[in-house]
């Protein structure tokens, strides 16, 4: 069964097989010396001041992020179950919240999140999702956290990554906590949550806040490559052994420019199917279709073709289809995957099987490999 759901993701052989050793304590020189390797990678990786990582899912982040850095009221962006999770974090302890909502296939505009921050001078953080995975929308993150900063300097801009970090490479230069999860772009299994900060964000931080997600704590701790509560050892073996393992498929850059270019490839091979593609703003993470046979060709990819995909939820649920495009996927798999799709297609009637999606993503992703990075969907530093 290949598993191609937007989280949990595959997890590379080299990778279960660094995890599968000895366990370690985590009170030990050997532990430690993984630890501090794993956060040297993580810096590259998050393009922060500092980073942080948790014995949680990506959640667990979340809340880190705002019981830290949220003192007064959060303005929070909902266009999906994880934009709406923000906000409930906020309320679960006793802040007041500004929300902004939209369709699950809307981005967030600038001028909405001004006004919103205009008009309450109390928010003083922002929470929106970079890739929200629930409609496989992307936010103009880098453009509002800009604006943000230019008007509001103290407000703080949190930015969960989980389903954008390892996708592609953020600009984090006015985002103050970016959050990413293990089980997403980084391939691993859950549970390992991390927090790239600003020097702005470690400041207001302080003596921190709550107890087993006091940032402060964690961040003091950390910086001397240990834990303050039980660190999840073997998945930071695994993290350390992920990182190594893109450096050797080519580094950060390529597996950008490669997600990049599967992203595309894959959208535009299904759109040839004459399928719809649901966000209005796609993220990199994942193609998401929306169609009334939803149900009916996952149920279909799964059951005849071995392959797993995520559905909708909520008011999406038997309405969209989710192909996951983060990782380090090859080639041939990701045939496999539009190949299957048109195969269901023609079981259930749509259209004839004529090979038209594999024929799309070949040409798409292979010219442009051939193309200059910037039109293949990469940054020229990528």
């Amino acid at each position: 069964m290949l598993l191609f759901t937007p989280g949990p993701t595959p997890v590379p052989e080299s990778v279960r097989m660094a995890m599968a050793g000895p366990t370690l304590h985590h009170r030990t020189p050997e532990f430690e010396a993984i630890f501090a390797e794993a956060r040297r990678r993580l810096f590259e990786l998050m393009a922060t001041d500092e980073v942080v990582m948790l014995a949680s899912s990506g959640t667990g982040a979340m809340e880190a992020a705002v019981v830290n850095l949220c003192h007064r009221k959060l303005l929070n962006v909902n266009a999906g179950k994880f934009g709406q999770r923000f906000g409930l974090i906020a309320k679960a302890h006793g802040l007041e919240n500004v929300e902004i909502v939209h369709e699950w296939n809307t981005p967030a505009a600038v001028d909405e999140i001004l006004e919103a921050i205009r008009a309450d001078e109390a928010i003083d953080a922002l929470a929106i999702q970079i890739s929200e995975s629930a409609g496989g929308l992307r936010h103009p993150v880098e453009e509002i956290a800009a604006a943000v900063k230019a008007e509001r300097p103290d407000v703080m801009v949190i930015a969960d990554g989980i389903t954008a970090v390892g996708v592609e490479r953020i600009d984090t230069t006015h985002i103050d906590a970016l959050i990413a999860g293990s089980q997403k772009a980084l391939m691993l299994p859950p549970g390992l949550a991390i927090l790239g900060l600003s020097e702005g964000a470690v400041e207001k931080i302080g003596s921190g806040r709550g107890y087993y997600f006091n940032l402060a704590s964690e961040i003091r701790k950390q910086q001397a490559n240990t834990t303050a509560y039980t660190a999840p050892t073997t998945l930071i073996v695994g993290l350390k052994a992920i990182l190594e393992e893109i450096e050797a498929h080519g580094g950060l850059g390529k597996l950008y420019c490669d997600t990049a270019r599967r992203a595309k490839a894959t959208r535009f091979a299904l759109e040839a199917l004459g399928l719809h593609s649901y966000p209005k703003a796609p993220a990199r993470s994942m193609t998401t279709i929306d169609d009334s046979d939803a149900s009916e060709i996952r149920s279909l990819l799964k059951s005849d073709f071995g392959v797993n995909v995520a559905g909708g939820q909520d008011h999406l649920k038997g309405k969209i289809f989710r192909i996951n495009q983060m990782g380090l996927i090859e080639p041939h798999e990701m045939l496999w995957v539009v190949n299957a799709v048109e195969l269901a297609l023609a079981k259930l009637g749509r259209r004839p099987f004529d090979g038209t999606a594999a024929k799309v993503w070949n040409e798409t992703y292979y010219k442009s490999m051939l193309a200059k990075s910037a039109e293949a969907g990469c940054g020229e530093n990528e």
